[in-house]
């Protein structure tokens, strides 16, 4: 399973990301997709403003029709992925967010996120 934050289901509006594409190239084996409650109701949030943002939050809350959506102890977004990140079936989790990356990182999870305009790399721990 790989775990979805908030930005990560934003790519593809923000950056021109073919998220799920790029995720079946790097991983052809992934047996699935993960996001947590905090990130559904994140996006909600963000869908209801105006602009780009709530555009890319629109097309993120759509794409969690892909995902398994899971609740977790936290009410924060960025702390729900991590705690998703930490179980068993989890093997790497998708994010931009600097500080969500590097906690990902140090707790040894492998990180997938934007390099170049439109690719996704993952990082090791």
């Amino acid at each position: 399973m790989i775990v979805l934050d908030t930005n990560a289901l934003m790519m593809p509006v923000e950056s021109e990301v073919r998220l799920f594409d790029e995720l079946d190239r790097l991983l052809p084996t992934a047996d699935g997709y993960l996001a947590p409650e905090a990130v559904r109701d994140e996006l909600d949030k963000l869908a209801d403003g105006a602009g780009k943002e709530a555009t890319a939050a629109s097309v993120g809350r759509d794409l969690l029709d892909r995902c398994t959506l899971a609740a977790t102890g936290a009410d924060y977004a960025d702390d729900a992925v991590l705690e998703l990140a930490r179980r068993d079936d989890v093997t790497h989790a998708v994010t931009n967010d600097n500080p969500l990356k590097r906690r990902l990182l140090d707790a040894g999870i492998p990180v997938i996120s934007l390099r170049g305009r439109n690719k996704l790399d993952i990082t090791q721990p």
